[in-house]
């Protein structure tokens, strides 16, 4: 097909697309522990119905040890053409109420801003829309050969890595496309080249052997609490930085994001500054950041005049493309433990070391994605970071070394929203996305065929 039949069939395609989204976005699949399972079992084979509604008739739910399932399935080509494995996820984030949300996660809602709202909107429920409708785009007979991969815990403790590495036949092809991604900006197109990596641990600090009283014994007495605020505290500077020893970090070369772009998501408080030094590109795609993102010692409600003999905290880094995640987190742990002041004691319990992900874009394919880019939105496809990880990548990598990657989507980071209160995505980018992979495709099968 040309350019101008598939944006044709893509713009009559659309209000089925919209249909098929509002209509995910409704179910909860929330795959965290503790929520209820019926939600994500109902998500899982509705997307299973629309999948093979949309030509992959051998699609099924896959067998996995634990977890929810994952759905795969394949749809032949022409012989001869290209192995192309699209990948979105059927999972979504929690929604609590006390995010501030506008509307109804569970409601799809459309703005006056013309966006639809509702938890999963963006992460990943279009991405997966734009698949499905991109298969519906060939009406059932696609120019390359199609696999489709729809994990159902990409949120939480994913159990699709394992299913790769003892399936790795199935995941043979020439190219993977990663339906959860975005435009740093609605209509602005990049593909995203570079991902951080995740590593972390929890840290716990003791002073004392047992609570004191904090009129009887506080002054002399060192409080846990206090050290481990203070032990937090030396993981970054001044500005914001990190400042552990040992840790990488270095320039962005792409797409950068304004700093008006970045605090349209962000929304700091009045009188909040940003963190770190460089360019927002360079904090947040090639440095690396750390936060502590949980903490456990008495609660305010249950305190009483005592001195803390412990408290822990989990602390999470994002590390950069191109860095061994072992020796971060090594010089993480290092830091925790020759940091604590007045002699404290200091254990830390290692979690997780998820790799950063670098695609290459010297290949074949990834010309061929970024002019189907390029012609789908009117205007030349630029390369972004992502700060956030996905430790499949590295997985897909390894038993596919010779595919390439695109990884995109129509989560765009200025407004999407996601993981956060009143999450939301462009139906126009979702359009001008399946234009792109139809077209992306096109072109593989077509150089494939010259």
């Amino acid at each position: 097909m040309t350019i101008d039949q598939i944006e044709a069939k893509v713009r009559s395609l659309m209000p089925r697309v919209v249909a098929d989204l509002e209509e995910l976005v409704a179910i909860p699949s929330i795959a965290f522990p503790g929520y209820p399972e019926e939600p994500v079992h109902r998500m899982a084979e509705r997307t299973l119905e629309l999948i093979r509604d949309a030509g992959i008739v051998d699609a099924h739910l896959a067998e996995v040890p634990h977890g929810y399932p994952p759905i795969y399935g394949e749809l032949k080509g022409p012989e001869g053409s290209p192995t192309v494995v699209l990948y979105a996820h059927y999972d979504v984030q929690p929604a609590h109420a006390s995010q501030g949300w506008t509307t109804d996660p569970w409601t799809p809602t459309t703005k006056e801003d013309g966006r639809i709202y509702g938890r999963g909107a963006a992460d990943d429920k279009s991405g997966l829309v734009s698949l499905i409708a991109t298969l519906r785009a060939f009406d059932g007979k696609p120019p390359c050969t199609v696999r489709i991969i729809v994990e159902g815990m990409e949120e939480t403790e994913s159990n699709l890595e394992e299913f790769v590495e003892a399936h790795p036949e199935l995941f043979q092809c020439d190219m993977f496309v990663i339906a959860d991604m975005g435009n740093l900006r609605v209509g602005e197109p990049v593909l995203t080249t570079a991902l951080r990596g995740d590593v972390s641990c929890t840290v716990t600090v003791r002073t004392i052997d047992h609570p004191l009283h904090s009129g009887v014994y506080g002054g002399p007495t060192p409080d846990a609490m206090m050290a481990l605020a203070r032990l937090l505290s030396s993981l970054v500077d001044e500005a914001g930085d990190v400042a552990i020893e040992g840790v990488t970090g270095g320039p962005w070369e792409g797409e950068d994001m304004t700093e008006e772009d970045f605090l349209a998501g962000a929304e700091l408080l009045p009188g909040v500054s940003l963190l770190g030094t460089g360019s927002i590109g360079d904090r947040l795609w090639a440095k690396p950041s750390i936060n502590a993102i949980g903490i456990d010692t008495t609660s305010i409600a249950d305190s009483s005049n005592v001195i803390l003999p412990a408290a822990s905290a989990k602390i999470s880094m994002r590390i950069v493309p191109g860095s061994n995640p072992e020796a971060e987190l090594d010089a993480l742990v290092t830091h925790l433990e020759t940091h604590a002041p007045w002699g404290a004691q200091v254990e830390v319990q290692r979690i997780k070391a998820a790799p950063p992900f670098l695609a290459a874009t010297d290949g074949p394919g990834y010309a061929a994605a970024r002019e189907a880019m390029t012609e789908a939105f009117g205007t030349a496809a630029g390369e972004s970071g992502s700060g956030g990880s996905i430790p499949l990548l590295q997985t897909l990598h390894s038993v596919a070394p010779q595919a390439e990657f695109a990884l995109w989507g129509p989560e765009d980071t200025a407004l999407s929203r996601i993981h956060a209160s009143d999450e939301s995505v462009d139906p126009a980018e979702i359009e001008r996305m399946i234009v792109a992979q139809a077209l992306l495709l096109e072109k593989l099968a077509a150089r494939a065929s010259s």
